[in-house]
């Protein structure tokens, strides 16, 4: 069978064997919304469980508007114009709004990306920053959570009068749900805390992974940071397997983000009467698979379809290669997992993008890894260590000598996307 995976900006045209194939795992039809800035600037007059926009916004003089960066496909040119119009008419300025792109640690999004976020019209007139988590002097120091987190937030935003976020749920490989509380933290908080709120004291929790809200620490103390520094109004969409809004959570932080996360689940989940030799996934295609960092949440999206020593194939773009420097490092110097984790298990041991390479290694342990990605430079695929393949149909046929004819094989071609189970 003919199969297109979510590929870069193109996709990847695959070929997998009718006779072993068990299913392709996809979402649910969900009709999108024909004309979503609309229907948003009908729902900032009537959110969920807060006063209008408006009213929130009458008598404040400044606002800052949280935005989701260039890895997420959020549509703020759907999003922006309808919030920063009811602003304006409640009586902000506009050079008193700022739009702060939620980098969390990733590099700042400028010039073209800039553009590509939030369109040239808002770009050029409105005040648009990036968050900056290394800059300890663009952060304010909050108190400790209770369960002893410093709480470092972006300071711009916590000066605003009136604080608004925006974003966009998905399954999360540790939140549980992407959106809500997580455009603050990791989103605006500082290296110190998102490092505390990534180390594997919550990472290695079992409820720490896509799917789980409840007794999800990752999620709870997300939650409670995000309450520290404040959030008066959030706007949380929904997208459908083409990236069309077909949901949209305007309101309280806590409440909108639940109703969202009710809706995301109804049309993303999808499941295997038992778990697969192999799984072909990815990780949704661009700005996604970009980098082999954040692939990784292809890998993690695949762990509930596959065997116990099976295989897990990795179909990723990676234009911009590996990652981070530090992520690189990790990944070109890792000769054994067991050796990272004994070490990330240390007080006095600490690299940033840590984390992620950690979830690598929750996937090593269950599953190999094979990598197909014409962006990962040669070099690089020599030292890692899941296998790089040139295709999928290689990958496929070195499976077949491992696990005979009669393997089994899952497909999830928008794999972070979907939120996987197994009957069994």
């Amino acid at each position: 069978m003919k199969v297109t995976l979510a590929y870069g900006e193109t996709g990847l045209d695959v070929t997998l064997p009718d006779d072993n194939l068990m299913k392709i795992l996809k979402m649910k039809a969900a009709a999108p919304i024909a004309n979503p800035s609309n229907m948003l600037a009908e729902m900032l007059e009537k959110p969920v469980g807060t006063s209008p926009l408006s009213r929130l916004a009458a008598g404040k003089k400044t606002a800052c508007i949280v935005i989701c960066d260039i890895t997420r496909p959020v549509p703020n040119k759907d999003l922006l114009p309808p919030i920063l119009t009811c602003l304006e008419k409640s009586g902000i300025s506009r050079q008193n709004i700022t739009i702060l792109i939620a980098t969390g640690i990733h590099r700042p999004n400028l010039g073209d990306e800039l553009l590509c976020l939030v369109g040239e019209d808002i770009a050029n007139n409105y005040q648009v920053v990036n968050h900056h988590a290394k800059e300890k002097s663009e952060q304010t120091h909050l108190g400790k959570t209770r369960r002893g987190t410093d709480v470092f937030v972006d300071t711009t935003y916590i000066n605003s009068e009136l604080k608004i976020t925006t974003g966009f749920i998905e399954p999360h490989l540790m939140a549980g749900f992407s959106g809500g509380r997580k455009l603050i933290c990791p989103g605006i908080s500082s290296l110190e805390t998102v490092k505390v709120m990534h180390g594997p004291k919550i990472l290695e929790h079992p409820n720490a992974r896509e799917g789980i809200i409840e007794g999800n620490p990752f999620h709870e103390e997300a939650l409670e940071i995000a309450k520290m520094a404040g959030v008066d109004f959030i706007v949380n969409v929904a997208l459908d397997e083409k990236k069309r809004i077909n949901g949209i959570f305007a309101g309280d932080l806590e409440l909108a983000h639940e109703m969202g996360v009710s809706h995301v689940r109804e049309f993303v989940g999808d499941f295997v009467e038992e778990p697969a030799d192999v799984v072909i996934t990815t990780s949704a295609g661009y700005p996604l698979d970009a980098t082999f960092y954040q692939a990784i949440k292809g890998l993690t999206a695949a762990l509930p379809a596959v065997k116990k020593s099976g295989t897990i194939v990795l179909a990723s773009e990676c234009r911009e290669g590996l990652g981070g420097p530090e992520f690189s490092q990790l990944v070109r110097e890792t000769t054994d997992m067991s050796v990272f984790m004994e070490n990330i298990m240390k007080d006095d041991y600490f690299i940033v993008d840590q984390w992620q390479f950690e979830e690598l290694a929750k996937v090593m342990r269950k599953a190999d890894v094979m990598v197909v990605s014409s962006g990962i430079p040669k070099a690089d695929c020599e030292r890692m260590l899941p296998a790089c393949v040139e295709s999928v149909e290689q990958a496929l046929a070195l499976c077949f000598k491992k696990y005979g004819l009669n393997m089994t094989v899952a497909a999830i071609p928008k794999g972070p996307y979907i939120l996987c189970q197994s009957r069994r």
